[in-house]
């Protein structure tokens, strides 16, 4: 089969015809229809040499969809044919995180070396995907693959974001989200959908503000160095009762703080450079706000953002590629050209 790889640290991504896998005892084997490109693999293949901490080559694609195509020993209930997606933060399955559907919160995934697809495990750009159980699936019905599959990170890391200040979003608050890309712009959506609160969204250019405004933002304000003060000029001393920023880079962190009202939650998700750090103290950041960097999200949360899918209420922005075409999408995702998600169609 035709899979995606990293082979060379520092290097594009190669096509490359690698041998399809069988399922083991407990395993699914997937034929991919859909697999999404994120900015976590490009952060991934920026690391030098020395901070690489997976094996090469390594198949791309933590983003899966697919029909079951043969199961392993062991399973029962799972039909070939069914539709599905994944859910990528792989847990152990028994520590009392992943009791509870939080796998993406795994206790022992690193003392057991057990990684997501994509990100350690051979992942979902490819003809075909072992996933390693069947709890790891949620069937989609009838949902098209192409638009549904982003919602299993491009989703699920917004909502698990969102919903967890949504007691904070009250009628007449504002929601500042910062980077309307390919998080961004599902943030701006699920926030109009599950709450009262008004959103401010941020971006580099007026097509990406104005993308902004399309998907439901109520204000779009230009991401510069004047960002925190224009932002203020439209929330009062208020301030935002919810910070989302899915750049995570420096200038976009401090943006955040300035930004933030008392009570408040600023959430960062973006990986940025994996340097940046929020100032926090008394005199320094507003009184009782709170900074997070979550990761992911729950099984459960997938679950819900497949119902919410269902009723209609989620229009995903994406670009396809064929696998042929998967270095171009990563060239066109570093340069920022992408409108909402990537897609890759094997």
């Amino acid at each position: 089969m035709q899979a995606l790889q990293y082979v060379t640290v520092g290097a594009e991504p190669e096509v490359r015809e690698i041998p399809t896998p069988e399922p083991g005892p407990g395993q699914v084997l997937l034929q991919v229809t859909a697999a999404g490109v994120c900015h976590s693999d490009d952060f991934v293949m920026s690391m030098p040499a020395e901070a690489f901490g997976f094996t090469l080559p390594l198949t791309l694609g933590h983003e899966g969809a697919g029909t079951v195509a043969a199961v392993g020993e062991g399973v029962r209930g799972l039909e070939l044919g069914t539709s599905v997606v994944v859910y990528g933060p792989w847990g152990c399955g028994n520590c009392w995180f992943c009791a509870q559907g939080m796998e993406n919160y795994c206790a022992r995934a690193a003392e057991l070396g057990i990684f997501p697809p994509g990100l350690g495990a051979p992942g979902a750009i490819a003809e075909y995907l072992i996933v390693d159980s069947p709890r790891h699936l949620v069937p989609i019905g009838g949902l098209d693959p192409v638009a549904t599959v982003p919602l299993t990170d491009a989703g699920l890391t917004p909502y698990h974001a969102i919903k967890r200040s949504l007691g904070k979003l009250r009628p007449g608050s504002w929601a500042v989200v910062i980077g309307s890309g390919g998080l961004g712009h599902v943030a701006i959506q699920l926030l109009r959908h599950l709450s009262s609160a008004r959103v401010i969204a941020l971006d580099v250019s007026d097509d990406k503000l104005q993308f902004a405004k399309s998907v439901g933002a109520h204000e779009a304000v230009l991401s510069d160095a004047q960002a925190a003060d224009n932002v203020r000029k439209i929330t009062g001393a208020a301030g935002a009762s919810l910070v989302l920023d899915f750049v995570g880079y420096q200038p976009t962190v401090d943006t955040a703080m300035a930004v933030a009202g008392v009570d408040s939650d600023v959430t960062i998700v973006g990986l940025g450079d994996g340097k940046s750090a929020a100032r926090v103290g008394f005199g320094i950041s507003p009184y009782e706000a709170a900074v997070t960097s979550p990761y992911w999200g729950t099984r459960a949360e997938l679950i819900e953002l497949i119902d919410l899918a269902h009723e209609g209420v989620l229009d995903i922005a994406v670009e396809r590629f064929t696998l042929d075409e998967g270095p171009e999408a990563y060239r066109r995702l570093a340069a920022g050209t992408l409108r909402g998600r990537a897609v890759i169609v094997p």
